[in-house]
């Protein structure tokens, strides 16, 4: 089962089980994933999905911060609880060791020598851990390696 079917059929099962938070986060989910179709004119495949869904944890993750911030605690519980229900999508998440492995084969591979390079690596690196790594944490490791 695709993605989006996988989305669709939640979103029915929580509007059966009237589970009005989870449904909202769906339904946001699923629209986001309808305009990025009728945008480009294309049927997104599962990897296209996933992509939509890191932009929206990305802005969540951004809100919460900003709601914090300004001490709005009931805005930033919103968010959470989107994160979460966006997050269950997500594939498995890699571990820092195999991350650090994937970069360090991306740095031999791509030849890179200095912190110029670093977009040679990243290049390679983003494909492989698409929708599995937190890529501020992959640049973190990139610079690290790289001596930036």
């Amino acid at each position: 089962m695709s993605l989006k079917v996988r989305v669709t059929e939640d979103m029915k099962t929580a509007m059966r089980a009237k589970e009005t938070a989870r449904l909202g986060a769906l339904r946001l989910l699923l629209a986001a994933i309808k305009q990025k179709e009728v945008d480009e004119r294309i049927e997104l495949d599962d990897a296209s999905v996933i992509a939509v869904i890191e932009k929206m944890l990305k802005q969540r993750r951004d809100s919460i911060n900003q709601f914090e911030a300004a001490a709005r605690q009931d805005l930033a519980d919103a968010e959470k609880l989107e994160v979460e229900v966006l997050s269950a999508y997500m594939p498995a998440g890699l571990s820092e060791e195999e991350l650090a492995t994937i970069v360090a084969a991306a740095v031999t591979e791509s030849g890179a020598a200095s912190a110029a390079d670093m977009g040679k690596v990243m290049a390679l690196v983003k494909p492989r851990v698409a929708g599995r790594a937190d890529m501020g944490l992959v640049s973190k490791l990139v610079k690290g390696r790289l001596g930036a």
